[in-house]
């Protein structure tokens, strides 16, 4: 379907940019949404006082419905194309939203929840500090909801808060209609000159002509030589190919799967119940500091904006995934006095709660900054939707699992919950120093160079981008030492 309004230049970049943010402000806010909702009155006294058990189902089947929107955009989208899918995805989310505002019955509520995200994980990630300003206004709009209408019975003040999340889905609509399809997208299915007409309408003002076809036949060509290589298909996931698509599929699935088994989600979807049932702050206290969380992590995420392409990824997810495992395995300590009611169990409540601001600031400016990039990076451009789709996929299952066993292992085990995400972040630092290798600075097309098993591959595709994949291939074998070298030898053996 072709767009209504023909906008260029940066009349449509910043169109696409807003669509974008606008998806990731709808993931943050479905994220922090029900952890400022699940302990008031109402909501308690509708579903008839949840077991922690149910408490996490309720919260963790949205992840759920999220995976399962994985696996369906793994399968549809490709064929269909991104506007669409998007489309499909919206429309479904505010369906979602109007069965979980308008609940009366926990079965009622699974449905929505699960139906709610069923394809937002398709939103290519643009600005991800949108994502935590979600975040920030999910947990602020509960706290004004929860702390106004505080009686058992008026279930306002949480149907109110989830049904607003439709001020983010029908603009997404609106939006669809005006901006045209990927060109890369259009070049990978057979309309190269669509995929010319959009790149022309995105750089005219900004790039000569010869520029714009310049980067018209490096997409094309790039194509071309993927698909000499065999790497279009579903089977070529599962094997290593010239350009080594299966080890970049794991890689790209389990920096996914990282991030979520660190523990983030714990803290993002239940910092509220931790506050209270860790800290033993009160009801309102708890909410509060939880908005105060949420806004730290807010303005944390700008830090990586100056950082991400000067330091590059891997320095960033190194030291800050080791600062987050050092973190929550003080944080174990000090939940353990709180808990036991040492006598220096106030002090160590506070700092507790420090530890949750210091954790939530190493995740967003080490983790977050790559783990929705990285992947894209990473995966050779035919299987780029599919292969995005499967790592998206492996990061909402995990996260259904966190967000599923956190109230249960908190109600169980208490304190000792922080030691298993102290251990599993520790595990992440050595498999990213060994394994993954450096992305910065390089072109979508560029990283296939840097996983080419024999040399004739790399001579062509380096043909295809030029001179510039060569030096950084070069300059990527320098560092085998640090272990990332290991990818080109394990290629060639």
């Amino acid at each position: 379907m072709p767009s209504l309004l023909p906008l260029q230049n940066h009349s449509l970049l910043y169109t696409i940019t807003l669509l974008t943010s606008l998806g990731f402000l709808l993931i943050g806010y479905d994220n922090g949404l029900m952890g400022g909702l699940i302990t008031t009155p109402s909501f308690l006294t509708t579903f008839k006082y949840p077991s922690p058990t149910i408490t996490g189902l309720i919260v963790s089947i949205y992840e759920l419905g999220a995976f399962l929107g994985s696996v369906l955009t793994s399968l549809f989208s490709e064929p269909i194309g991104r506007r669409r899918t998007i489309g499909n995805g919206v429309v479904i989310m505010v369906l979602g939203a109007v069965l979980q505002s308008s609940s009366y019955s926990l079965a009622q509520m699974l449905v929505g929840r699960v139906r709610a995200d069923q394809n937002i994980s398709v939103v290519v990630c643009m600005l991800l500090t949108t994502l935590n300003l979600g975040i920030f206004l999910a947990y602020w709009i509960d706290y004004a909801f929860t702390q106004t209408y505080t009686s058992p019975t008026s279930t306002i003040s949480w149907r109110m808060p989830i049904i607003l999340q439709c001020i983010f889905l029908l603009p997404m609509l609106l939006l669809l209609l005006i901006i045209p399809e990927s060109p890369r997208w259009l070049a990978a299915h057979s309309h190269p000159q669509k995929s010319l007409e959009v790149l022309t309408r995105l750089y005219s003002s900004r790039k000569s002509s010869s520029e714009i076809n310049a980067l018209h036949q490096q997409i094309v060509k790039t194509v071309e030589a993927e698909t000499s290589f065999n790497t279009g298909s579903w089977r070529d996931l599962l094997h290593n190919d010239e350009i080594q698509s299966q080890r970049r599929l794991l890689i790209a699935c389990a920096i996914q799967s990282f991030q979520q088994l660190g523990g983030i989600n714990a803290l993002i979807y239940y910092s509220t119940t931790l506050f209270s049932t860790s800290l033993n702050f009160s009801p309102h206290l708890a909410s509060l500091m939880s908005g105060f969380l949420q806004t730290w992590l807010f303005v944390a995420s700008f830090i990586p904006w100056f950082l991400l392409d000067r330091v590059g990824r891997r320095p960033l997810l190194l030291s800050m995934i080791g600062l987050m495992s050092a973190i929550m395995a003080v944080q174990t300590g000090l939940i353990y006095n709180v808990e036991n009611q040492t006598s220096i169990a106030r002090s160590c409540g506070i700092a507790a709660a420090v530890m949750l601001f210091l954790f939530e600031g190493a995740f967003t400016i080490g983790f977050q900054a790559t783990v929705w990039v990285y992947p894209s990076e990473i995966l050779p451009l035919r299987l780029r939707q599919r292969g995005s789709a499967v790592s998206t996929a492996c990061n909402w299952i995990f996260n259904y699992m966190v967000v599923q066993v956190t109230p249960v292992a908190l109600h169980n085990i208490g304190y000792r919950t922080y030691i298993i995400f102290a251990v599993l972040n520790a595990v992440w630092v050595p498999i990213i120093y060994l394994f993954f290798p450096e992305t910065k600075g390089l072109e979508l097309e560029e990283v296939d160079s840097l996983f080419a098993k024999h040399e004739f591959v790399r001579e062509g595709l380096v043909a295809v981008v030029g001179s510039s994949v060569s030096r950084s291939h070069e300059s990527w074998e320098d560092e085998g030492e640090s272990g990332q070298g290991r990818l080109e030898g394990n290629g060639k053996r």
